[in-house]
């Protein structure tokens, strides 16, 4: 049986995600905010987790480092009310397997987990992530007038893997 830990600060929606994942087969485990989830976290081995990106004043983006630090293989999904191509970059970046914006539904979220998306359910699908991130790699390369390694600078990439996306756009 696989664990989840979700992290909200929404206790209804906290509440019918947990319904949700215990009615195909998760053991689940709530948390209301960070000092909740790095408890549970710290007791328990969880394979998965829902991370909120607003815990009640507090950032979710500060907390999934912590989360990873504490369990390495944890695969996160960031979900968020207020979705942004800048939130969902640094969620990626900071180790999160994928990113969400709500309404989301629990299907949605497994699909995520796996790295697919249903990007007709998601207004910021992996899909359109993907593109929106090569377009803001080709304005950042041209205000740079296309120099790597400032590029990489200012977006916070290492210079050699800015190269490899560049190298590789598929989509």
């Amino acid at each position: 049986m696989s664990s989840i830990l979700l992290i909200d600060d929404d206790t209804d929606l906290l509440s019918m995600l947990s319904s949700g994942f215990k009615k195909r087969g998760y053991s689940v485990c709530e948390a209301a905010g960070p000092t909740d989830a790095m408890e549970a976290l710290r007791h328990t081995p969880f394979d998965y987790a829902v991370l909120d990106l607003n815990l009640n004043g507090e950032s979710g983006m500060d907390l999934l480092p912590q989360l990873l630090v504490e369990c390495p293989d944890l695969n996160i999904v960031v979900t968020t009310g207020y979705a942004s191509l800048s939130t969902a970059v640094e969620a990626i970046k900071l180790g999160a397997s994928n990113y969400l914006a709500k309404p989301v539904l629990i299907d949605d979220i497994i699909q995520a987990f796996s790295g697919e998306q249903a990007p007709e359910t998601n207004t910021l699908g992996h899909q359109d992530l993907k593109s929106k991130e090569w377009e803001h790699i080709q304005i950042t390369l041209e205000k740079n007038n296309y120099n790597i390694s400032e590029t990489a600078k200012e977006l916070g990439y290492h210079r050699r893997t800015l190269q490899r996306k560049l190298q590789k756009r598929h989509y």
